[in-house]
């Protein structure tokens, strides 16, 4: 089989295992494992590209949760507005996520940016998670527990969807 015609398979097959499987447990996000299945295949889509986006992803995950407990936690929204306070503070949080990519387990910002951006989408568009409370509870409601979960599970799925299709690639090789 074609690598290609291998691949779309495989992350078919594997696509709608996922989808089903989350969309069954019910808390984890399964938009946010899809962004982390691509993470890894623009990574290199082998075992360092694994570590790289279980890695960044997380980091990414906590700097975006670190930016919102903050926004809620420090009261200078009140002393610089509104809508200030947040911009001052993803400009902070951005700067450290892309100074530290000069530590190599650091190294991918699409990563970090990845986990970054699936952390606030979870927080600004689910009812209710965008509070200091939920931010700081060891629940499913809080973005630093079910963001990584579900984007650990979808680089896993993706890991597991290209060692399927190189399987699909090699059987076709060896019927030949």
């Amino acid at each position: 089989m074609k690598p290609v015609n291998a691949t779309a398979l495989s992350v078919g097959i594997l696509g709608a295992i996922c989808t089903w499987a989350f969309l069954s447990i019910g808390t984890i996000l399964v938009w946010a494992a899809f962004i982390a299945w691509a993470c890894f295949f623009q990574s290199g889509g082998d075992e360092a590209a694994l570590r790289s986006t279980v890695v960044s992803n997380i980091f990414g995950c906590f700097m975006g949760w670190l930016g919102a407990v903050m926004i809620l936690g420090l009261p200078f929204g009140e002393i610089v507005g509104a809508q200030i306070w947040p911009a001052i503070v993803v400009f902070v949080t951005v700067v450290i996520y892309i100074l530290s990519s000069q530590i190599p387990a650091l190294a991918s910002v699409p990563g970090t940016t990845f986990g970054y951006a699936c952390t606030f989408a979870f927080l600004l568009q689910t009812p209710d998670r965008l509070a200091l409370a939920k931010l700081l509870s060891l629940s499913f409601e809080n973005s630093l527990v079910v963001v990584p979960v579900s984007m650990i599970g979808g680089a896993l799925f993706g890991f597991a969807s290209a060692k399927l299709a190189a399987a699909l690639t090699r059987a076709d090789l060896a019927v030949a």
